[in-house]
């Protein structure tokens, strides 16, 4: 009863949450404490349970048991070829690291695990089951994170609006649009025609400066973009100033402002970058959800873990708190052995 009672609490502190604001990552912890919960008391009911419906559910919690596991054996291998495969195709800067550091990473965590049992090193075995314990922290937190963004990602705007803020990400050749960016843009299109399908008639922000090898803004390559594809030129603003998405945002908002200071609005920028992009946007204190743009398969990996990243480090003296402690926890262990 008390991991029920535990679920229904987390449960309705999300629910409260998500009617306050979606733009928390409050929301995805207790989301994620209500699936754990739920789990718990599942495996509880099996093993108190007796009758027809025993077997079903003895299975359905085996299966539900099963995926972190097997999960656990399969994700470092994924997280590898999907490693060489942005290397082959977008090169080898650190971002495009990410997914193969971090398969390395569990590998390794895996044999180190391994070899403590093996040897029977109390030292070894105190090492890995700290580190397990710090992963584990972080990769429930990740998957908190990629849960609720998946779930926030699905939300439609229902409203009208007065404006859709397409959010830049850097030019090719200068002063191209590249497909990421492309996407953003025809994502941002539909919004836009979807609100003149209903009778409504908002403009659309094209957001980004001009980065030191471009030679134009981005605004102005977007918003050639759009009208070169039907959206009428007086139904684009430029935003040509911002370097970064925090300036995306609020140099967007001063313009929506000095328009209309009871504006409404949607943002829009790749699906990977949605969640992020909408606890910034809350940050900053922009009135407005952000919707996600279609990326390629290859690319969602490394681009969500980055995401993952900045979201874990904006939230910092919490979370290398936590991470000091298991740490410190793991350092009392071998100084007692």
């Amino acid at each position: 009863m008390f991991a029920y009672a535990l679920a229904a609490l987390f449960l309705v502190l999300f629910g409260v949450g998500v009617l306050r604001d979606r733009r928390r990552f409050s929301n995805a912890v207790h989301l994620g404490l209500t699936v754990i919960f739920l789990t718990v008391a599942l495996v509880v009911l099996v093993d108190d349970t007796t009758g027809p419906a025993h077997p079903f559910l003895k299975w359905f919690t085996v299966a539900v048991l099963l995926v972190p596991v097997l999960g656990a054996l399969v994700l470092p291998f994924l997280l590898l070829a999907n490693g060489v495969k942005m290397i082959r195709r977008e090169g080898r800067s650190p971002a495009n690291l990410l997914s193969f550091l971090a398969g390395l990473g569990i590998l390794a965590l895996v044999a180190l695990l391994l070899t403590a049992a093996a040897s029977g090193s109390r030292t070894l075995t105190i090492i890995g089951v700290t580190l397990a314990l710090i992963v584990g922290y972080v990769s429930f937190l990740f998957f908190c994170f990629i849960g609720y963004a998946f779930l926030y990602g699905r939300l439609q705007p229902r409203r009208n609006l007065d404006y859709v803020v397409v959010l830049g990400c850097g030019l090719t050749d200068g002063d191209q649009v590249p497909p990421l960016l492309a996407s953003r843009l025809d994502r941002g299109r539909r919004v836009y025609e979807s609100q003149l399908a209903r009778g409504n008639r908002p403009l659309i922000i094209a957001s980004g400066g001009r980065g030191t090898d471009e030679q134009v803004p981005e605004a102005h390559a977007m918003a050639d973009y759009l009208i070169a594809r039907g959206v009428p030129a007086e139904h684009v603003l430029r935003e040509d100033r911002s370097r970064t998405t925090e300036e995306n945002l609020r140099y967007s908002a001063e313009l929506m402002s000095a328009g209309s200071p009871d504006y409404t609005c949607v943002i829009v920028t790749n699906n990977f970058h949605a969640f992020r992009a909408a606890l910034m946007a809350r940050a900053t204190g922009v009135d407005g959800q952000v919707v996600g743009a279609a990326t390629a398969a290859y690319f969602w990996p490394s681009a969500t873990l980055r995401e993952f990243a900045a979201v874990f480090l904006a939230h910092k003296g919490v979370n290398l708190t936590v991470c000091g402690v298991l740490a410190a926890l793991g350092a009392g262990a071998w100084l007692l052995s």
